[in-house]
């Protein structure tokens, strides 16, 4: 049995990557620009990267690992630790607070928890399916549902993809909402779904490190998480049950 169980492990390893990103950040850093102006890298993002592997390799050397950043390591046990080390980094770079550091634990097809590091705030969040979310170790109270006409959405639409038939079902979904919010951590935005302060989060192309940390949380505390293909992509949709029903039918056209 390992000394430490995973729900510690991950909670250990978010916050030392976001200590450590906070720090890089704090005394300067260059931004490289991936596939567009908003989607960018730093020296913090795979620094932190390398710090949570080396820590995995150490505590869980039989697991899979896959980082964002290109940590790539097959293990024997089935299961998979998927590592964000920074996860909103255009407002990471900018100032911006709404960024943490995110990885999940899926063990071979099932999500198993998530973790979530808020640097800014001290704030570190852990759950899973199996595993009531908590906030710096203390209960988060189950979600309360409510319909898609009284839901905050968040979200995030890259402008190459305003036109056609994916921003015809994105104005579809946003038609139904209550309002909207575009913060550009979608990690984050489902934190904030998680304590209740949003409903309902829906993107899409969402790659599994944007994906499954915040999707654990939110299942945490009795929220849903859906993949939905429509416009010939995929969408993560979650949040509170009816809005997520209510967005994949929007996104589905039906």
């Amino acid at each position: 049995m390992p000394a430490v169980d995973d729900a510690e492990l991950a909670a250990l390893l978010v916050r030392d990557a976001g200590a450590l990103a906070a720090g890089m950040l704090a005394r300067g850093l260059d931004a490289e620009t991936k596939t567009h102006v908003s989607d960018v890298v730093t020296a913090a993002d795979h620094a932190a990267e390398a710090q949570v592997v080396e820590t995995l390799r150490r505590e869980r050397p039989d697991d899979s690992i896959v980082g964002e950043e290109g940590a790539d390591q097959v293990g024997t046990s089935g299961r998979t630790w998927v590592i964000d080390p920074v996860d909103g980094t255009y407002n990471f770079h900018r100032g911006l607070d709404w960024w943490c550091s995110a990885l999940a634990l899926v063990d071979r097809e099932e999500l198993v928890l998530g973790a979530v590091h808020h640097a800014s705030s001290g704030s570190t969040y852990v759950g899973g399916p199996a595993l009531p979310s908590s906030h710096n170790a203390r209960a988060i109270s189950p979600l309360t549902d409510r319909p898609l006409r009284d839901s905050c959405a968040t979200t995030y639409l890259h402008p190459p993809f305003y036109e056609g038939e994916i921003g015809a079902a994105f104005v579809r979904a946003v038609e139904g909402v209550a309002t909207l919010r575009m913060m550009g951590s979608g990690t984050m935005d489902a934190v904030a779904i998680a304590q209740g302060r949003c409903d309902v989060l829906f993107q899409h192309s969402v790659p599994d490190w944007d994906r499954l940390p915040g999707a654990a949380i939110i299942r945490g505390v009795g929220g849903e998480s859906r993949v939905v293909h429509a416009a010939g992509v995929d969408w993560h949709v979650a949040g509170v049950p009816s809005a997520v029903a209510e967005i994949c039918d929007r996104l589905l056209d039906r």
